[in-house]
């Protein structure tokens, strides 16, 4: 069985009007009442406040291979995968070689996706399991697109390369945006950013 790399975003928990009512109830101001920007979305999430942790994610990914699963069951959010118990399929647990599909349910915080995604975006990462973290965030962009923007690398988070193998993907990024990526404002950063991501779609 082949697997698909379609996202599917089951559901969005929490709600920005909670967010932005945590965020002022800690700086003793009375709630919103209503939702905020789209700007004040993106400047909390690149700032990681702790309010952000009140919206979280719950999406699936069908027929991914069982490695691959356990590459993203590392990561400390909720998972859920179909068991390989021989009891439960008839097969020799045994038997399964890696590469048998599973079913896999995550749920993360909007805190817990950004850190997970520095890591899983970044080009030192297994690109199979990589090419699943950029099909979420092409997904979750369609539903939450503050958040997804700041689904980045951790060049980008941390302007250059922190691996003591570096892929040269930083200085690629450096070069396709004439330096302009390589700047203090991590706005602007994530901008260039996810300009590149999207530019070739």
């Amino acid at each position: 069985m082949k697997e698909d790399f379609k996202t599917i975003i089951l559901k969005i928990k929490g709600d920005w009007t909670e967010v932005v009512d945590d965020c002022r109830a800690t700086v003793s101001k009375p709630p919103l009442g209503h939702e905020p920007s789209g700007d004040f979305r993106r400047d909390i999430l690149i700032a990681e406040h702790s309010p952000i942790r009140g919206i979280r994610v719950k999406w699936s990914w069908h027929c991914i291979k069982s490695w691959i699963a356990t590459h993203w069951s590392r990561h400390k959010w909720e998972c859920f995968i179909s068991s390989q118990r021989s009891d439960r399929t008839g097969i020799p647990r045994d038997k399964l070689p890696q590469d048998v599909p599973v079913d896999f349910t995550g749920e993360a915080n909007a805190q817990a996706l950004i850190d997970t995604m520095r890591k899983r975006l970044c080009r030192r990462a297994s690109p199979e399991t990589r090419a699943y973290a950029e099909d979420f965030k092409r997904a979750l962009r369609e539903v939450e697109p503050e958040l997804s923007d700041v689904l980045v690398p951790n060049c980008v988070y941390r302007c250059g390369c922190p691996e003591m193998d570096c892929c040269g993907e930083w200085q690629r990024m450096c070069r396709e945006t004439n330096q302009s990526i390589d700047t203090g404002s991590i706005k602007y950063r994530y901008r260039c950013y996810n300009d590149l991501f999207y530019g070739t779609e």
